[in-house]
C-alpha cells in the first residue's frame, strides 16, 4: 500500500523549531483543517478515487508512522486480542496494517461519513471485514467508547487543535473522553506534528503517565536540532 512521506500541518507554532518551546495552546491559528467540512470533502474525493482506481489515498504522516507504533506494540507485548481503537481512522490504512500484524479486536471511528465508507471499502478489498468501523465523533460519543486496551491517534488531536470555533474546549474534552475510553493502565499512542513532547506531556498530565517517546526523523537547521513529528506513549492512571 503506497503512502506519503511524513508531513506536517502548516501552523503558526509547530513542532519543528528545535529551540526551547514557549508555545501555549493559544498560539495556534484556526484552520480549515479543524473543520468537519474539510475532512468530509477530502474523504469524499478519496472515496471517489478509490472507487475509480483503487488508490486508498494519502497516509497521514507516512507508513513509518504506523511501523513505529507496531514496533512499540511488539516490544510492549500487546496481546493480539487487545481491544484497539483507531481515533479518526481516515481511510482505514492503519486498521489494515494492525489487522495484518495479527490484531484481532479492532475498531476505527471517524466523524466523516465518507471516511467511514472509504475505510470499509478499503478493508473489504483486503478481505478484512471483521474489523469494526463506526461513524462517530470522538468528542461527542456520549460514553459509547469504553474498555479499550490501546487507543491510537495519528493526527486527530492535531486537527482538533485547529478547530476555529472551539479548539480550547475540544482539547480538554478530548482528554476526558480518552480517559473514559481506556481501561485502567490502558495505553495511548499519539503522533503529532503540531505539538512538541513538552506540550503533549503537559496536556495529558492529568490522568496519564508518560511511558516513552518513539524515535522520529530529526533535522538540523541553524545549529539547532529538532523533530518535525512527535510520537509518544502514555498509560492511563488508576
Amino acid at each position: 500500500m503506497e503512502g506519503a512521506a511524513e508531513r506536517s500541518v502548516e501552523v503558526k507554532c509547530g513542532n519543528n523549531s528545535g529551540e526551547d518551546d514557549s508555545c501555549s495552546d493559544t498560539d495556534f491559528e484556526p484552520s480549515k483543517l479543524g473543520t468537519r467540512e474539510y475532512w468530509e470533502d477530502a474523504y469524499q474525493k478519496e472515496l471517489e478515487t478509490f472507487t475509480d482506481i483503487g488508490d486508498v489515498g494519502e497516509i497521514w504522516f507516512g507508513e513509518e508512522s504506523m511501523s513505529r507504533v507496531l514496533r512499540w506494540m511488539d516490544k510492549a507485548k500487546i496481546p493480539e486480542d487487545a481491544a484497539i481503537l483507531d481515533i479518526g481512522t481516515g481511510n482505514g490504512a492503519f486498521l489494515v496494517e494492525l489487522a495484518k500484524h495479527g490484531c484481532r479486536n479492532l475498531t476505527g471511528i471517524d466523524y466523516s461519513p465518507a471516511s467511514v465508507e472509504l475505510a470499509r471499502n478499503v478493508l473489504q478489498a483486503e478481505d478484512l471485514t471483521a474489523v469494526t468501523v463506526k461513524e462517530m465523533d470522538f468528542l461527542n460519543c456520549h460514553g459509547d467508547l469504553k474498555g479499550f486496551d490501546v487507543c491510537i491517534d495519528k493526527g486527530t488531536f492535531d486537527a482538533i487543535s485547529l478547530n476555529p470555533d472551539s479548539a480550547k474546549e475540544d482539547k480538554k474534552q478530548y482528554v476526558q473522553v480518552l480517559k473514559d475510553a481506556l481501561k485502567d493502565k490502558g495505553f495511548f499512542a499519539i503522533t503529532s506534528c503540531n505539538w512538541t513532547k513538552e506540550q503533549l506531556l503537559e496536556r495529558f498530565s492529568e490522568g496519564f503517565e508518560f511511558v516513552e517517546e518513539l524515535p522520529t526523523p530529526s533535522f538540523q537547521f541553524g545549529g539547532k536540532k529538532g523533530n518535525s513529528v512527535t510520537a509518544l506513549i502514555f498509560k492511563r492512571k488508576h
